[in-house]
């Protein structure tokens, strides 16, 4: 019986768990690992004195607070946005709305070089929206931001849309019965349910975000103190053969987007133990 059971585990359709978790591991070395651990690397050539010089200047805390503070704000409008345009698609039929489904994916599709021409173009002090608004976006940290809610959407949408149309509608009608208003039906019974899928989204948008380069630069104006992202810093230095500078705030960017990606993380395991201790 054992060696049965034995024989039934390996003659599977698809590789056995050794094969297959040597190729993950052969893939996401070669991918990601090696890539990493190149640069940081190079960035222990550096003294501790030479990376705090190379991190903490005012030109590098400025890209610091611009990339972070901008890539927040674009992921938590764009989780807030995001949802409604996925409830929308989910939840009502209207003329056009394969279109607007497919219009969803265009920053996917669309090279970041062509967006970032585009949304300069639209929002400049001459151009089709920016011409009527008072204050300058285009060549501003507000600029910035545009350009980062514009390519940040999709992953927010995409993510929260199938778990919207899983959601189980005789629970809404449950609690309809039980005198709960719309509201109520939403923030009690909806929205436990797609929290754990939206807290993904604003994650993969905020990830996404933070290293956005072609979109950005063309409306940034890339202005020192202003409205230069880090990601373009970092590109300069490389162009200056500065590796070690380049690879020392590569990695402050990477230690920190890690941090913030694992406190999220950790916010989605509570809310599905959460929703698994209500069920």
């Amino acid at each position: 019986m054992i060696l049965s059971r034995a024989l039934l585990k390996r003659h599977t359709v698809l590789p056995g768990f050794d094969l297959a978790l040597g190729f993950a591991l052969l893939y996401i070395s070669l991918i990601v690992l090696i890539p990493l651990s190149a640069a940081f690397l190079k960035t222990f050539t550096l003294t501790w004195q030479q990376f705090l010089d190379a991190t903490t200047t005012p030109r590098v805390l400025a890209s610091y607070r611009l990339t972070f503070g901008a890539s927040f704000l674009a992921a938590l409008l764009n989780a807030f946005f995001g949802l409604i345009v996925a409830w929308m698609l989910v939840r009502y039929s209207f003329p056009g709305k394969r279109i607007v489904d497919a219009m969803v994916d265009l920053p996917f599709a669309l090279p970041t070089a062509v967006a970032g021409i585009a949304l300069t173009a639209i929002w400049a002090q001459n151009g089709t929206l920016g011409q009527w608004l008072p204050f300058k976006v285009s060549f501003t940290p507000i600029g910035v931001w545009v350009a980062l809610v514009f390519i940040g959407l999709p992953f927010v949408v995409r993510t929260v849309q199938p778990v919207l149309e899983d959601v189980n509608r005789e629970l809404e009608e449950v609690s309809a019965t039980l005198g709960a208003t719309r509201w109520q039906t939403f923030t009690k019974v909806v929205f436990p349910i797609i929290m754990p899928a939206l807290l993904t989204g604003f994650a993969l948008a905020f990830a996404r975000a933070l290293g956005e380069y072609g979109s950005v630069i063309f409306i940034a104006g890339n202005m020192p103190m202003i409205s230069e992202i880090t990601p373009l810093l970092i590109i300069t230095k490389l162009e200056q053969y500065d590796y070690a500078g380049a690879t020392a705030i590569a990695v402050v960017m990477l230690v920190v987007s890690f941090i913030l990606l694992l406190v999220i993380n950790l916010l989605q395991a509570w809310a599905r133990r959460r929703q698994g201790g209500v069920a």
